[in-house]
């Protein structure tokens, strides 16, 4: 039996033909808005870019060497962005994998403390060479050391958006130090390196993350023993939190002075340490009587420690993303400042002032690369090496700003990125240790040995990602330095 059909009611058969043509419209409208919001990000950071260029073509005014400083400066605002999209997860990836504050909020946060960091204690001066690797004086002129200067930014900044992309964070210290190196190795030969002090740097890679999983993972032992497993957990931690924020506060405030509010003026470690100490006993103080409040009607259980931990949590992250800002701005504009002082002075300087708009430059570059790339990096960092609660992210958070303050006063070199992700790493893994032992211990009160496939259950670290971040770490000073290297052949030979 055949359907009739005339021109009001088509065949079954060309119903069924509209409708699957129908959906192939929808699914390559949905592909294309897809495609579309994928480029947005890098749209608007393109656009920030030109709009940098263009600032400084005006602030310019048409001086000697006006082409060389808007290039410099775009390339700035390009590697600004990229510190923004890797290095600030750091600070925010455990708040936000512990669900202590939301995705949004945290960046929107740690935009705010950058940009107050790099602006209002970013300092006013900075080595235009990067960790004194390379004494300008080695560099046979000025123009050589504009082009070495930019081949470092470019390299640095493209290592930073590679790595991004990977999903591996990487030291931003790292990747301007190996820019230098490979420029400075080109246009002034091997012996132009300060290999002492590219020893002492080589040395960061192993001492930062495990000074950092070591100190971590020894605050979390505390608040296991301390307070998660005793009988009364709010009683318990009514006396160990406010001893905590008070740590907090005390290590916070020397590390801000050292790190950061060094810039605005001269501090000794010592007088750091004291700073620290009077007003972590002065917030030690205040935070008893807060946290007795606070804990008033809890249930005797580990999920209301998280609500007591949860503020100091994000009120470090926004500490830390503060003194990051106040510190790692140099690495964006240290270069750029330099390359300002060359092409208006003429000559080279060992120390250089820095512009506020070259500042501005490297703070909202920084607030830009996070709102618009540090998602990714944050959810890895945060959520996918090891799971988080509160009381775990506050020990990383506690770990990163107590070994910097305990690497000043051994004279070690550091990484704040490489010191935050070994105190996941050693969280993770401390994490591990004492599921292993409270099993071993049932199983031997009940005389069972713990199976194979129960002990491999456990392991609480991706080792993948451990894997994926440390070879990022090992290549970043030689992959920068290689990039480094091919910039400056390729800008010398065009200047020539």
């Amino acid at each position: 039996m055949t359907v009739a059909s005339d021109e009001n009611n088509p065949p079954v058969n060309q119903w069924k033909t509209l409708d699957r043509d129908l959906k192939r419209f929808g699914r390559l409208e949905a592909g294309s808005h897809s495609i579309s919001r994928g480029l947005v990000a890098p749209g608007l950071a393109l656009a920030f870019i030109v709009f940098v260029g263009l600032v400084t073509a005006v602030l310019m005014g048409g001086q000697t060497g006006q082409l060389v400083v808007i290039a410099a400066a775009s390339i700035g605002a390009y590697m600004a962005i990229n510190i923004g999209a890797n290095d600030v997860a750091n600070n925010m990836g455990p708040a936000v994998g512990s669900r202590a504050i939301t995705l949004l909020a945290a960046l929107v946060l740690a935009a705010v403390f950058e940009s107050m960091g790099a602006l209002l204690a970013g300092g006013d001066v900075v080595d235009t060479v990067a960790k004194g690797i390379i004494a300008p004086s080695a560099l046979p002129d000025s123009s050589h050391f504009v082009w070495a200067m930019m081949s470092a930014l470019l390299a640095a900044a493209l290592w930073l958006n590679l790595a991004t992309w990977l999903g591996a964070p990487v030291s931003t210290t790292h990747s301007i130090v190996g820019g230098v190196v490979g420029a400075g190795i080109v246009a002034a030969g091997f012996g132009a390196v300060n290999w002492d002090t590219m020893g002492m740097i080589a040395a960061s890679w192993v001492i930062s993350p495990i000074m950092g999983g070591v100190i971590a993972a020894l605050f979390l032992a505390l608040i296991k023993s301390k307070v998660i497993y005793t009988e009364d957990k709010i009683a318990a931690a009514r006396r160990w939190v406010p001893i905590l924020i008070g740590i907090m506060a005390g290590v916070f405030s020397a590390y801000l002075a050292l790190k950061g509010l060094k810039h605005l003026f001269k501090i000794s470690l010592l007088e750091a340490l004291a700073i620290g100490l009077v007003i972590g006993v002065g917030c030690w103080l205040i935070a008893i009587p807060l946290i007795r409040r606070q804990s008033e009607g809890l249930e005797n259980r580990k999920k209301s420690l998280k609500t007591l931990f949860s503020f100091p949590l994000i009120i470090s992250a926004a500490l830390l993303s503060f003194a990051h800002g106040a510190n790692d701005v140099a690495n964006a504009v240290g270069p750029l400042a330099a390359i300002v002082h060359t092409v208006e002075q003429g000559d080279v300087a060992s120390q250089v002032g820095i512009p506020f708009w070259v500042m501005a430059v490297g703070a909202l570059g920084i607030s830009c690369g996070l709102l618009l790339f540090g998602p990714k990096l944050i959810r890895l960092v945060g959520d996918q090496i090891t799971k988080l609660n509160p009381m775990r992210a506050y020990c990383v958070a506690l770990s990163a700003a107590v070994t910097v303050i305990l690497a000043s006063w051994l004279g070690l070199p550091v990484s704040s990125t490489h010191i935050a992700v070994g105190g996941i790493f050693g969280v993770g893994f401390y994490r591990e240790h004492y599921a292993e032992k409270r099993a071993r211990e049932k199983g031997i009160s009940k005389g069972k040995p713990v199976p194979p496939e129960e002990r491999k259950r456990r392991l609480l670290v991706r080792r993948s990602h451990m894997v994926t971040v440390a070879a990022a770490w090992i290549i970043t000073v030689p992959a920068s330095a290689a990039l480094s290297a091919v910039v400056y052949l390729v800008l010398d030979r065009l200047a020539s």
